[in-house]
């Protein structure tokens, strides 16, 4: 009887020291979880590890020349490469703003640009100009429409025309969960997203 009684007092006091153990990980996982929000909350962390901006003077230049929002530009690059000009994709794509060889060489004849070469992709001035100039290129086709624009640049014109005509979508299209990629849906809803941060935190008078 005595033995029973120890056994179970000793069960008890295991399932207590458990219990107390499990609200200390959950107060500590807490006030730290919290912690970290309020310091991400500060705008030096956010600036150099959340939204940083290399080649910020690059993109405010080109962007400023082809009329477009820097803070669109700069969150494009954000989401293709994290400001990294050596990126290559598994597809190809090259440098900061993610540019196919052929899109790239379709854009420098646009521009008149004869000196053109996939090496020169790297090159971050060159990358940023041809890929801004193709964003403006895509808000001319698409009305200004930001959710088209990015969803061509991500998935490809012919496939957003294609949803365009399967679906009935006009150039004030705006319902960016109907998008049919995953992929492209995600891609549109973060470069959004990340476009309102540069812009708070950048506070640059962008040229539409």
């Amino acid at each position: 009887m005595t033995l029973s009684f120890h056994m179970r007092l000793q069960k008890k006091r295991r399932e207590e020291m458990r219990k107390k153990y499990a609200l200390c990980v959950g107060v500590f996982l807490l006030i730290f979880s919290f912690a970290i929000y309020f310091f991400t909350m500060f705008e030096p962390v956010q600036k150099n590890y959340l939204y940083p901006y290399p080649y910020q003077e690059l993109v405010e230049h080109y962007a400023e020349e082809y009329h477009v929002d820097s803070a669109l530009v700069a969150s494009v690059i954000m989401n293709e490469s994290k400001f990294k000009n050596d990126v290559h994709s598994h597809r190809g794509a090259i440098g900061l703003m993610q540019l196919m060889p052929d899109t790239a060489e379709w854009i420098a004849e646009q521009m008149g640009d004869d000196g053109f070469s996939v090496e020169k992709l790297h090159e971050p001035e060159t990358n940023i100009r041809y890929g801004t100039w193709y964003l403006s290129s895509l808000q001319r086709e698409f009305a200004g429409n930001d959710i088209l624009v990015l969803a061509a640049y991500n998935a490809g014109k012919g496939n957003v025309y294609a949803w365009m005509q399967d679906n009935n979508w006009a150039m004030d299209f705006d319902r960016i969960q109907e998008i049919p990629y995953e992929e492209t849906k995600l891609y549109v809803r973060a470069v959004l997203k990340n476009r309102v941060k540069y812009t708070e935190l950048y506070k640059k008078t962008n040229t539409e």
